[in-house]
């Protein structure tokens, strides 16, 4: 029997004798080996966090203490301390147990997490509201180096110093976010790093003036008060310490003992401390330790090689994405690329290489991304933002005030619109459209396959103006390569001509809807397939021709319904009185779970099957 069958339950860690503490460790990450090589997850991250974790249980006494995991995609080894480990093989699964805490999955999970930087601001809110309900509970905030450069932890942080209650904060130092970390927080970390002699060095001073007779121990008391003492003089700044908050550190991540006594007399303490764990990302397995950021999220493989099991036939929309980018930068030398800490998942690393100084990593700050570039655009440049659609949110206010209202030439490349997956509700980039389509001056293409991709990144270019570009995860289409009009402002692109059914479709739903427009073929019926291209300006000028010959109208789009672009071409339809049965196949007010792709469009109904079905009864109930 392994030690890790005797955990089945919150708590059950404590049980566990100290010696056999590195010999779970051990098992803990050949099962998270095991598991995630089957299922796909991020693995690099909890394997670093194993005996932090580990450390965290044995002084907190769960549910009723909380911890909070800052975006939340090393809580794996929690969720296997709190009595999930069965569950692990349904990780990331249709129907199974979320990569990140969920509330509704174990009261253990006291935060629902996906986004980075929000958990020092959740802890410090839990600590507050037990001082007024006048409870005890435990509370700990656990935050990454990644993580720790967004600038709402520093709102948190400023704001807990002056509040002065119980809460600590965890620093998970790997020295990496899901790529290199960059920027001044980064360097402070690692100036701490090399500066632990300060540590050791106070120490040993503070023991020699304790022997001197008489005025030894004076000695000692004004130089732990003195804002001038070595502290400052061997570790830059402290800025911690000068917020008003306790650091200590930094701290072994891998000795569960050491981070045991040092939690504990943290938590006894009714005051704000940071405690910095320096700890090894992906730890216990070579090619993680090796290629941290390729194993931050990857998908099923094989242990023996690292390598993924799932082959990839085509370039992702991203890689095309990054190829044109480059080929861009060539043509045009005012084009600037920025990412936010994903240089590598948004594809601007390609261009960071080849144009070293024309591309900017500014970190897990997107808000700063947004109006960085919009600087950049008032003095002559044309950046091009790359983010993922779910962390686009962030930087709605940016978008609005600072780059719109302006008028500004930035380009906004949105990836991982749409339906992502595995990742689940935090990240679905399911809401873009709507939040983005109501803002003035701002125009809103989605590409039907990889060409067209590469086409409007050209017309985004030579427009002068704030333009987005959004398109999906995953393998680029290659079909319809040869139903390819020109781009021209505001107007969609007819595939085919038909008659008495229009079905029009948004972006990566235009593969969706030629099977739906094949489907139709096959029963003799009359069908028009356009391809919307422009969700914002809608094309006006086709919907007023559609309406004078078609039936039913079918809008496919896999974003939020309300606000997006069948909503938008319904209300117009609306306006002008006209008489067309229309059905928006989208996604209704929900957040959508986790599973693959196909799977949860069936579940909401976006597969062209489903829509087929619609157009039937729609059909009948016209010739009724």
């Amino acid at each position: 029997m392994s030690i890790l069958d005797g955990i089945n339950g919150p708590n059950d860690i404590k049980n566990i004798d100290k010696k056999e503490l590195p010999a779970l460790a051990e098992e803990i990450r050949q099962f998270l080996i095991e598991s995630v090589s089957k299922t796909g997850g991020h693995l690099a991250s909890n394997l670093g966090c194993v005996e932090l974790t580990m450390a965290l249980h044995r002084v907190m006494d769960l549910p009723k203490d909380k911890i909070v995991w800052d975006v939340g995609h090393q809580s794996y080894v929690h969720k296997i301390l709190t009595g999930r480990k069965e569950e692990m093989k349904t990780l990331r699964q249709f129907g199974g147990m979320s990569g990140f805490p969920k509330t509704s999955e174990s009261p253990c999970d006291v935060f629902n997490t996906g986004h980075s930087s929000t958990s020092v601001s959740a802890a410090l809110g839990m600590a507050c509201a037990r001082r007024i309900r006048g409870t005890d509970e435990k509370i700990a905030a656990v935050i990454g180096d990644g993580a720790f450069t967004g600038g709402m932890v520093f709102e948190a942080i400023n704001n807990m110093a002056s509040i002065k209650t119980g809460c600590l904060v965890i620093l998970n130092d790997n020295d990496m976010s899901i790529d290199q970390n960059v920027g001044g927080m980064s360097k402070y970390l690692n100036d701490i790093r090399v500066g632990q002699q300060y540590n050791d060095l106070k120490g040993h001073v503070e023991r020699v003036l304790m022997h001197i007779p008489v005025a030894g121990e004076k000695l000692a008391r004004g130089i732990k008060r003195s804002k001038d003492s070595i502290k400052q003089m061997l570790v830059p700044g402290m800025f911690f310490e000068e917020l008003g908050v306790t650091y200590i550190g930094p701290v072994d991540g891998h000795n569960v003992d050491l981070m045991e006594a040092t939690f504990r007399k943290a938590l006894q303490l009714e005051r704000p401390i940071l405690v910095h764990v320096k700890t090894i990302k992906g730890k216990g397995y070579s090619y993680a330790e090796k290629y941290p950021s390729y194993f931050h999220g990857i998908d099923a493989f094989n242990i023996e090689t690292g390598k993924t099991v799932k082959k990839q036939r085509n370039l992702s929309y991203t890689g095309v994405f990054a190829r044109k980018l480059v080929a861009l930068g060539h043509q045009y030398s005012d084009i600037v690329a920025i990412t936010a800490a994903m240089g590598k998942g948004t594809g601007v690393s390609l261009f960071a290489k080849e144009f070293p100084n024309r591309a900017y990593d500014v970190g897990i700050a997107e808000e700063h991304a947004v109006t960085f570039a919009a600087g950049l655009a008032s003095a002559g440049l044309i950046p091009v933002v790359a983010i993922y659609s779910s962390f686009l949110q962030r930087a709605y206010d940016q978008i609005l005030h600072d780059v719109c209202l302006q008028k500004l030439h930035v380009i906004f490349a949105i990836d991982r619109s749409g339906l992502v997956g595995a990742d689940g509700d935090t990240h679905q980039g399911i809401f873009d459209t709507a939040f983005l389509s109501h803002i003035p001056n701002l125009v809103i293409l989605a590409p039907k396959n990889r060409y067209e991709l590469t086409k409007a990144m050209e017309w985004a270019v030579s427009y002068n103006g704030p333009v987005a570009i959004k398109y999906s995860r995953g393998e680029a289409y290659y079909g319809l390569r040869n139903k390819q009009l020109p781009i021209v402002y505001g107007k969609s692109e007819v595939i085919c001509e038909g008659s008495s059914i229009a079905v029009i479709a948004v972006g990566d739903m235009v593969v969706e809807a030629e099977k739906l427009y094949n489907r139709c073929l096959d029963d003799h019926r009359e069908i028009t397939f356009v391809n919307a291209r422009f969700i914002k300006p809608i094309d006006t000028e086709l919907i007023d021709r559609l309406v004078q010959n078609h039936q039913v109208m079918i809008i496919m789009e896999d974003g939020i319904k309300h606000g997006g672009y069948g909503a938008m071409v319904e209300a117009y339809i609306a306006e002008k009185g006209y008489d067309i049965s229309v059905y928006t196949a989208a996604i209704d007010d929900t957040f959508v779970q986790h599973g693959k792709v196909g799977e949860l469009m069936k579940l909401l109904q976006l597969d062209y099957e489903s829509v087929y079905e619609k157009l039937c009864s729609m059909l009948e109930e016209i010739e009724r």
